[in-house]
């Protein structure tokens, strides 16, 4: 697929997302609240988590309504005109609300580690969804599924992608999120963010580091994923790590980056349930598993704040289901200790949870123009 040339410059970009009446679906979105997370989870220290989950899908209705509202305001997006985008689940329950908020189709591609209840839900919401038919030799689930988007793009002019991994856009759908974060806690001296598009984690710590300039930030991937330069493997877990290099990875802004097993985040996951009343899916087990480390290993007096992306109910026939686990060798695990500690990421493969303070774009950005087969910002008419 080849990009095509978009107005996305010529419109100014604003600071928050367009207020919708708290009266409608739209509304809810946002004001999320935060909870302290001590122990028993933790031994000593505690963490502040914001519980994005609160959000009617989750975190990512935020980018999902920016996305869409901006690319109609600047006639990209067509009144009427189809949404079209690859998903592991999150997006697609985001773009289910767009779409329902400002009139227009959604067809979602995923692939057949969708959740089944998940499934039905988007189906519920009105949204279309098509399921990749096999891998991509290179990319994986998640290539297969672009390239079924741009197939479908090119089957129904006017359609649009909102293309999540390289649209500017969803990192900025996140300063909300971050002015949120200081009004609730007044200061943040830590964020601890998992990655997958790479927006929520950027658009955060892009707004908190202009606020707090020794600002650390922790991201947070998964066993298998290239965002940071170890080795693409089949991955368990969704909703973060990247078989593909998404160009909204903002990694300069990264002190260091922990990758979690699946066993690991399951693990998290129920003890957070078992301890506090709150859960979610894989990023928030992997998430709050780095974050009960730093609360442990800081200074008391740290402000760490860490991004909760969903809540538990989806995960009811994984994570939460024994025989699932059982299945995939992810329960029995001891309490985790200490991560494992890399001097490099291309000097070691992750296989377990294990740390790195060294972060850098496994590829420079004249390599990563085109490459992952980016899909076009706007269709050509």
């Amino acid at each position: 697929m080849h990009a095509v040339t978009s107005s996305r410059a010529a419109l100014p970009r604003p600071d928050a997302v367009p207020t919708t009446p708290r009266s409608t679906p739209a509304g809810q979105v946002g004001g999320t609240a935060v909870l302290r997370i001590g122990p028993p989870f933790t031994a000593r220290g505690a963490f502040w988590a914001k519980l994005e989950g609160s959000n009617p899908g989750g975190i990512k209705d935020r980018p999902a309504l920016f996305m869409v509202e901006r690319a109609r305001l600047r006639g990209d997006l067509a009144p009427g005109a189809r949404i079209v985008e690859s998903t592991s689940g999150t997006l697609g329950l985001g773009l289910a609300l767009a779409g329902l908020t400002y009139g227009h189709p959604v067809t979602l591609v995923t692939d057949p580690g969708m959740e089944p209840g998940l499934l039905r839900m988007l189906a519920a919401y009105g949204a279309q969804v098509v399921t990749a038919p096999a891998p991509d030799p290179v990319g994986g689930w998640q290539q297969a599924r672009r390239t079924a988007v741009g197939e479908l793009l090119a089957a129904e002019p006017g359609a649009w992608c909102p293309d999540q991994y390289h649209n500017p856009d969803n990192t900025a759908a996140y300063t909300p999120l971050a002015d949120e974060l200081v009004g609730q806690l007044g200061r943040v001296d830590v964020l601890v963010a998992a990655v997958g598009t790479g927006g929520h984690s950027a658009g955060t710590a892009r707004r908190l580091k202009a606020r707090f300039p020794q600002l650390k930030v922790v991201g947070v991937d998964t066993v298998g994923s290239v965002i940071f330069g170890q080795p693409d493997r089949p991955r368990l877990m969704r909703g973060l790590g990247s078989s593909i290099h998404p160009s909204n990875v903002d990694y300069p802004v990264f002190d260091e980056v922990h990758w979690v097993a699946p066993a690991e985040a399951v693990w998290a996951c129920r003890a957070l349930a078992r301890t506090h009343y709150a859960s979610g899916g894989w990023s928030v087990g992997a998430v709050a598993l780095v974050a009960r480390w730093l609360a442990d290993t800081l200074p008391p007096d740290t402000v760490i704040a860490a991004v909760f992306p969903d809540g538990p109910t989806r995960y009811a026939g994984t994570v939460f289901n024994d025989t699932f686990c059982r299945d995939h060798d992810l329960l029995g695990l001891t309490e985790p200790g200490d991560p494992g500690v890399i001097a490099h990421p291309g000097k070691h493969e992750a296989t377990t949870w294990t740390r790195c303070t060294t972060v850098s774009d496994p590829l420079d950005r004249a390599e990563r123009t085109g490459q992952d087969g980016a899909l076009p910002l706007a269709v050509a008419q």
